[in-house]
């Protein structure tokens, strides 16, 4: 292209950053819009808040209530995101702040082997560590379901799986702060606590809220690792023991096999769209956080 006059050139650049962005912002549009499409069947013969908020899934009568799969999702995703805030922070700001460089490097590699850890993995280990442990809790909290299989197991396995994806993009974002800004804060008296808790953490608190939201919708789409200890019964969790069934999980356990009922078909596509639809709200409400605290900084 060195040959073409530079406004050509320029001109070609353009059209293609133009064309390549055109593209990232019409694929979530056109993803939701086919499964959408797909879902239509189902909405043209039920009322839409009706399998939103309904709990009956008996699919051979035409009932397909997603309230429970719906709930299940969300507890499950916000209990992982409760359990994973307090370690990973804490994680990020030792490896970053206060260990000694070896320290540091093997902690890295350690969160890098744990990042490249297929999903199936976390699951079975849930299954031989986590689920006896839940188990034992619920036997002597006097639970109803004393299996393990349940909200809570399914929650540890997530953070656990979803740490290092986190952890990662916050040591990234505590390495970006500056060493001046550090030391002047060090050098006005400050300890080194304090320069943490009032500079460091200032600075990036933006940046940690789009960590967590980022490791929440990566928590929302977890599938096998959740599949495998959930409980996987249709049911409204009442309680952290009770067994839950959660939209991924549906739709792993579901997709294939009942593709020959259109009804049924419509109902995995239309769950496939709300835990879409999920994402998208929980990522635009992180959004509208962030800038209110980078307008506010």
């Amino acid at each position: 292209m060195y040959f073409l006059p530079r406004a050509t050139v320029e001109f070609v650049r353009g059209a293609w950053m133009k064309a390549m962005l055109a593209v990232i912002m019409i694929l979530p549009l056109a993803i939701g819009f086919s499964l959408l499409y797909k879902s239509s069947p189902l909405l043209d013969s039920n009322v839409f808040f009706n399998v939103l908020f309904s709990s009956e899934w008996v699919p051979m009568q035409g009932k397909f209530g997603l309230w429970p799969f719906i709930w299940s999702s969300v507890i499950i995703s916000l209990l992982g995101l409760v359990l994973m805030i307090p370690l990973c922070l804490a994680s990020a700001i030792f490896i970053t702040q206060f260990s000694p460089p070896w320290i540091s490097r093997a902690l890295r590699t350690v969160i890098d082997i744990l990042a490249g850890i297929p999903s199936v993995i976390f699951g079975l280990w849930g299954i031989i560590t986590i689920i006896p442990f839940v188990s034992d809790w619920a036997k002597a909290a006097g639970a109803e379901n004393t299996s393990g299989y349940s909200i809570l197991a399914a929650g540890l396995v997530v953070s656990v799986s979803v740490m290092p994806f986190v952890l990662n993009m916050l040591i990234e974002l505590f390495e970006s702060v500056s060493h001046e800004l550090k030391e002047a804060a060090l050098s006005l008296g400050a300890s080194q606590w304090q320069t943490i808790k009032d500079v460091v953490l200032k600075k990036v608190r933006p940046g940690i809220t789009a960590a967590f939201t980022l490791g929440v919708s990566k928590a929302f789409g977890e599938t096998i690792a959740v599949l495998m200890v959930a409980g996987n019964v249709v049911q409204v969790p009442r309680g952290l023991f009770d067994a839950g069934y959660p939209l991924p999980a549906l739709l792993a356990n579901n997709y294939g096999e009942m593709m020959s009922i259109p009804a049924y078909e419509s109902a995995l596509m239309f769950s496939a769209f709300i835990l879409l639809l999920i994402v998208i709200i929980f990522n635009y409400l992180a959004h509208r956080v962030i800038r209110y605290y980078q307008d506010k900084a």
